[in-house]
C-alpha cells in the first residue's frame, strides 16, 4: 500500500508529531508511506528534528506555508504532479490548508487521465483528519464563511472519509457547521508514544531546578504555541486574580491554613512553556499585571519529559481546539489538568462529577472544566487545584490510566491502517496493491468502519 500523507508545516504542536508518528509507524513490509510537508514561517519553530528523530524524511514543498496566496496554484500543481509520480492507494490530508491544496491536488490527479475519457477517474482514496478547524476564533465572518464554504465543497467532490479527534469535534464539525455527510465521518483519537514518560515519577526536580522553584512551591504550567487561539492573556489574568487572592488575610485564614500558610507549604509560581509571536506582548501584560516575579517564561522545550513532571497542575486556555496533545501528555504525567471546554477537551476530561455554581467550573472525571474566555471562573478552577492536594492526586491517577488505555500509540496506528484497509477493501485499486503486514494483524477490525467512541 502506497500512501501519501501532507501537512501544511511542520510547526510546534500536535498535529506536526502526529503525522510523523503516523509516517513511521506505518512504514514497513507492503507499507510505504511518503510525508509532504511545507515551510514553517518565520516566527513558529521547526519540528524537523522531531522528523529526523524517527527517521522520516518529509518531502517539502517550498511553496506550501499556511497563509494564502498565489503560490498556492504552484503547490497544487507541485503535489499534483507528486501524486503522478508516486501512484499512491491513499492520500491523507492533515490541517487545513494541506487539506485544501492537497484535495484540489487528487482531484486533478484522479481526473485528469486519459482513461476519464472512457469514466474510469484514478482509483486513489482521500482522507482528511481535522486536528482541530477554523471555523470560529481564527478570522472575521466573511474569510470563515469562505473556509467553512471551500470545507464543505471538498468534503462532496473528492472526499471519501472525514477522520476527526473527538466526538466533539465531530457534532462541531458535521452537526454545527454541515461539513460532509454522517457516513464519511471515523471519530480516531488521538496516540503518543508514552515511553518517554514512564520515569516521570524521578524527574520532578529537573526542570523545577532550572527555573530555581523550590519543592515546596506549587507550579501551574500552560503548554502550547504563544498564538492568539491559545489565549494565554486568560492564563496571565487569572494568574493576577489568584495572586491577589492568596494574599488576602481571610482568604490565608480560612481551618485548612491554621499557620497562615497554605497546606502546601510553599508559594504558587506559574510558568509558560513554548514560544510565538505574541511572546513580547504576553511578557508585556505580565509586567503590567505585576506577576514578574510569579510568572516564568521559560520558551520552547524539547524535553517534555522533564518539564511534565515538575509542573503540579497543567492549565490550557485555548479558544478553539481539536485535542489537545498537551493534555494528553500532562495525563500521560498523572498531572492534574484545568482547560477551556472547547472542541475535544470535554469528551478528554469526561463527564462532569460536580459542578461549582458560584465559580462556573466543573470538575469532571480527568480534570476541571472552563466556560471559554471565563477569566474568573479559570482562576477559581486553578484556586480549587491549588487547595485540593486529593482532587489532585484523584485526576492524576484517573487521567494516567484513561490515556495508557486509550490514547497509545500502537491504537492510533491499528485504527488508522483498519481505516484505510475498510476502504479500500470497498473498492478495488488498479494499482493492485496487497495488504500490509499491520493490515494483516489488524483483519478483524478492518472488516468493519472505524468504531465511533
Amino acid at each position: 500500500m502506497k500512501i501519501v500523507r501532507v501537512i501544511a508545516r511542520l510547526n510546534v504542536g500536535g498535529p506536526a508529531r502526529h503525522v510523523v508518528w503516523l509516517t513511521a509507524g506505518l512504514q514497513g513490509v507492503d507499507c510505504d508511506s511518503l510525508l509532504v510537508a511545507g515551510t514553517v514561517p518565520p516566527g513558529e519553530e521547526d519540528m524537523s528534528y522531531f522528523a529526523a528523530a524517527h527517521q522520516v524524511e518529509p518531502l517539502f514543498i517550498s511553496e506550501m506555508s499556511r497563509e494564502i496566496s498565489f503560490k498556492d496554484a504552484l503547490t497544487i500543481w507541485k503535489i499534483y504532479r507528486r501524486f503522478c509520480r508516486e501512484s499512491p492507494d491513499v492520500v491523507h490530508t492533515h490541517t487545513a490548508k494541506a487539506g485544501t491544496v492537497g484535495r484540489v491536488a487528487g482531484f486533478l490527479y484522479r481526473w485528469l487521465t486519459p482513461s476519464t475519457l472512457l469514466g474510469r477517474p484514478r482509483q486513489c482514496l482521500f482522507v482528511h483528519t481535522y486536528h482541530g478547524h477554523i471555523f470560529h476564533s481564527y478570522y472575521g465572518p466573511l474569510k470563515t464563511r469562505l473556509f467553512l464554504t471551500i470545507e464543505k465543497v471538498l468534503a462532496r467532490l473528492i472526499t471519501d472519509r472525514i477522520v476527526v479527534v473527538s466526538e466533539q469535534q465531530r457534532r462541531e464539525i458535521q452537526e454545527r457547521f454541515g461539513v460532509g455527510r454522517p457516513d464519511q465521518f471515523a471519530v480516531i483519537p488521538l496516540g503518543l508514544d508514552t515511553q518517554c514518560f514512564a520515569d516521570w515519577r524521578n524527574r520532578r526536580q529537573i526542570f523545577r531546578d532550572e527555573l530555581g522553584v523550590q519543592s515546596d512551591e506549587m507550579l501551574v504550567g500552560i503548554v502550547g504555541r504563544l498564538t492568539g487561539i491559545k489565549n494565554h492573556e486568560l492564563f496571565l489574568r487569572a494568574v493576577a486574580i489568584l495572586k491577589d487572592r492568596l494574599a488576602n488575610e481571610k482568604f490565608r485564614a480560612r481551618p485548612e491554613y491554621p499557620s497562615g500558610q497554605p497546606a502546601w507549604g510553599g508559594g504558587v509560581r506559574f510558568v509558560v512553556i513554548g514560544d510565538g509571536s505574541l511572546r513580547d506582548s504576553l511578557e508585556a501584560l505580565a509586567q503590567t499585571l505585576g506577576l514578574v516575579a510569579d510568572v516564568i517564561f521559560a520558551g520552547s522545550r524539547r524535553d517534555p519529559e522533564n518539564f511534565y513532571p515538575a509542573l503540579d497542575i497543567v492549565a490550557l486556555t485555548s479558544l478553539n481546539e481539536g485535542t489537545p496533545l498537551t493534555l494528553i501528555e500532562a495525563m500521560a504525567n498523572a498531572r492534574p489538568v484545568i482547560a477551556t471546554e472547547v472542541g475535544g477537551v470535554v469528551d478528554l476530561l469526561g463527564d462532569a462529577v460536580s459542578e461549582n455554581q458560584n465559580e462556573s467550573y466543573s470538575v469532571r472525571r480527568r480534570g476541571v472544566s472552563v466556560p471559554s474566555d471565563d477569566v474568573e471562573a479559570f482562576a477559581a478552577a486553578v484556586i480549587r487545584l491549588v487547595e485540593d492536594s486529593e482532587l489532585r492526586r484523584e485526576l492524576g491517577e484517573r487521567g494516567l490510566a484513561y490515556v495508557t488505555c486509550s490514547h497509545s500509540q500502537e491504537r492510533l496506528l491499528n485504527d488508522v491502517m483498519a481505516l484505510y484497509n475498510e476502504l479500500l477493501k470497498r473498492r478495488p485499486l488498479s494499482t493492485g496493491a496487497r495488504p500490509s503486514q499491520r493490515s494483516l494483524e489488524t483483519e478483524s477490525s478492518a472488516t468493519k468502519p472505524v468504531k465511533i467512541i
